[in-house]
């Protein structure tokens, strides 16, 4: 595949589902994902007699926190995971954090994975259920915020 085609063979690809992986165990398919993103802070070094232009130079690399939202299913693997890298999990390995590593996948219609991003240091910070109410005909839905250390894309 070249640089120049899109994922998908020509046409760009549109999907509803991102699968998340921890540890090559499926955490869950979601229908949003939020955060893949690289910030790279610049340093200025300003020259004596350059007055012209100031020296720009990359710095920290930032990687955002991830926030995946999906519908309600009946798998516990989130919990599972979650539960080994914090509270009795995390006291248990001696207050000593197990970091894993993760994938995102992008999953055409027909099933078929197309793009990922591999993160480093991944582990879970938030959780947050759905909204209940006798009211409310709204989809039940979950979100989950991670942390990494980072990630790098791979092709399919």
């Amino acid at each position: 595949m070249s640089e120049q085609t899109p994922l998908g063979g020509g046409v760009p690809p549109t999907s509803s589902r991102f699968l998340l992986e921890v540890d090559g165990v499926e955490i869950g398919t979601f229908r949003e994902v939020q955060g893949l993103r690289l910030d790279v802070d610049v340093i200025e070094h300003v020259e004596g007699g350059q007055n012209g232009y100031v020296h720009q130079l990359p710095g920290v690399m930032r990687w955002p926190h991830l926030v995946f939202t999906r519908g309600m299913v009946q798998s516990d693997a989130l919990f599972g995971w979650v539960q080994r890298s914090s509270g009795q999990g995390f006291a248990g390995n001696g207050d000593t954090l197990t970091r894993a590593t993760g994938a995102i996948t992008v999953i055409d219609e027909r099933g078929n994975r197309l793009r990922s991003w591999e993160l480093d240091g991944v582990f879970a910070v938030s959780w947050t259920g759905p909204s209940l109410s006798a009211d409310s005909d709204v989809p039940l839905t979950e979100s989950l915020e991670v942390a990494h250390h980072g990630f790098r894309a791979v092709t399919r």
